[in-house]
């Protein structure tokens, strides 16, 4: 027969064990786990949208008509190369190209090198205002310098 012998100078009472029994835990955090996963409901990833019915509107392969406004470096506004004499004026002919969204022209705003911003801000102002809403700037290059 054999004897289990213990390490020498021990008092004979078996060592503590400090360590916590982990596996109580983990079983009890794995059913908190599932039950969360089931009462969490299903994400659906859908878009809800209104799609049109029947067929597309007939497509115009013109271009549309383009105005152009220049703005010089003292605040000189033309339309189309012909010189508006003040605000009003302008406001009057945007008013009068803005009237069918379908058929609105391009406005395309070409401002001077050296015009303040005052100017231009003050047209693509009264253009956003009056319904104008196919605006540009081009002339970009100038100011690659």
């Amino acid at each position: 027969m054999g004897m289990n012998v213990g390490q020498g100078g021990g008092s004979g009472d078996p060592d503590v064990v400090v360590d916590i029994n982990t596996t109580p835990l983990i079983d009890v955090m794995l059913v908190l786990l599932i039950m969360l996963i089931i009462t969490i409901p299903v994400q659906t990833h859908a878009v809800k949208l209104d799609m049109p019915n029947g067929a597309p509107p007939p497509t115009n392969n013109e271009p549309p008509p383009v105005v152009e406004i220049a703005i010089d470096f003292d605040g000189t506004v033309t339309w189309n190369g012909q010189v508006v004499p003040d605000r009003q004026t302008l406001e009057w002919r945007l008013k009068t190209e803005a009237v069918d969204p379908a058929i609105q022209p391009e406005v395309h705003i070409r401002p001077n090198k050296l015009a303040t911003y005052k100017f231009v801000a003050a047209v693509m102002a009264s253009a956003q205002r009056l319904g104008v809403t196919k605006i540009g700037i081009i002339g970009n290059e100038q100011f690659a310098d």
